[in-house]
């Protein structure tokens, strides 16, 4: 039999149809694409995160704070500062659809630019705690012993001072201002990343992969980019989301006490200071902003929560073990 006729069996050549179809070469080829596809997306933990009640009430809370803010850069209904005696204390309706308060302001007016102050500390303190978190916990984590014995210690002794102590002492130099809350709030959750943060970049150092990068002729920094900070980033997304949580608070804390947003710039803090002491009066003008600043930050925190369970590759993906874990009682060893 001529090899031409042969079947494709064992080790002969293959056959005309298997030449032409290319049956066992075609299916060896499929097999890496089939794999590819059943490899988790990049963005997966976004739908993970949306499927949570608590991420998708985050999100939500966020997107709205967000976007009320960006309006406000171009358009209120009426100017937060402008003053109007004849409309004291309106009630909620139209024009006025939250009311005014008792120098004629329109309150969700005040309320919106409010939100561009929210955001902008926000915002400023996330980014002033991230420098200094991941500067103290990369020195705290990959330098010679005695610089990290140093930095433990000195993050030990910043974090003892709260956030409002911090900003208080600050203020004392250089007056009250928006800057002061998010050099404050940065400076006081900055070390607090620093401290969570140092022990996980320490275990993920002794890694496998961190090591063949090291070996492989990676700089610390590039080690540090590639490998270390995207394996602790649940824990740091976290401690930033109730560091921006805690920004938005102690702004409010801060610009009721006189120490936060100066008269003429639109704060919640402060419109809760103005209204508060006529909070027997007017009851419903003082809900408004302390419902704003309530909201803005429950939503941080749930929305912190909810992207640990949604990119921490510990937790489980499945929701029934998921249930399963929170539900669980360990057995009482005899």
């Amino acid at each position: 039999m001529s090899p031409s006729t042969s079947s494709g069996t064992g080790d002969g050549p293959a056959t005309g149809k298997d030449a032409e179809t290319g049956g066992p070469a075609r299916a060896d080829a499929a097999a890496p694409a089939t794999t590819a596809s059943r490899r988790p997306s990049r963005w997966a933990w976004l739908g993970r995160l949306w499927a949570l009640s608590t991420g998708r009430f985050g999100l939500i809370v966020v997107a709205v704070v967000a976007l009320t803010a960006l309006v406000a850069r171009f358009w209120t209904p009426f100017d937060p500062q402008k003053v109007e005696i004849s409309n004291r204390w309106a009630p909620p309706g139209w024009p006025h659809l939250l009311g005014t308060d008792g120098s004629g302001r329109d309150i969700l007016s005040l309320l919106m630019a409010g939100a561009r102050t929210t955001v902008f500390v926000a915002v400023g303190a996330g980014i002033v705690a991230t420098l200094i978190g991941i500067a103290l916990a990369a020195l705290g984590a990959l330098t010679v012993r005695w610089v990290r014995e140093s930095v433990a210690v000195f993050v030990d002794i910043l974090i003892a001072f709260p956030v409002l102590i911090i900003a208080m002492m600050i203020s004392a130099v250089w007056g009250g201002s928006l800057w002061v809350v998010i050099w404050a709030v940065g400076i006081g959750f900055g070390v607090n990343i620093a401290r969570v943060t140092r022990p996980e970049l320490r275990r993920v150092l002794h890694s496998d992969f961190v090591l063949a990068g090291r070996a492989s002729g990676l700089t610390p920094a590039q080690n540090l980019w590639r490998h270390l900070l995207p394996n602790v980033a649940p824990v740091f997304i976290v401690q930033l989301s109730w560091g921006m949580a805690v920004a938005v608070l102690a702004e409010a804390g801060l610009s009721y006490l006189g120490f936060g947003a100066p008269v003429t710039e639109p704060s919640w803090g402060l419109l809760l200071a103005q209204l508060q002491q006529f909070i027997g009066v007017h009851p419903l003008s003082v809900v408004w902003p302390g419902l704003a600043i309530t909201l803005t930050v429950l939503g941080l925190n749930l929305l912190g929560d909810a992207l640990r369970e949604a990119t921490d590759p510990t937790l489980s993906r499945s929701p029934f073990a998921t249930r399963r874990a929170r539900l669980h009682i360990p057995e009482v060893v005899s």
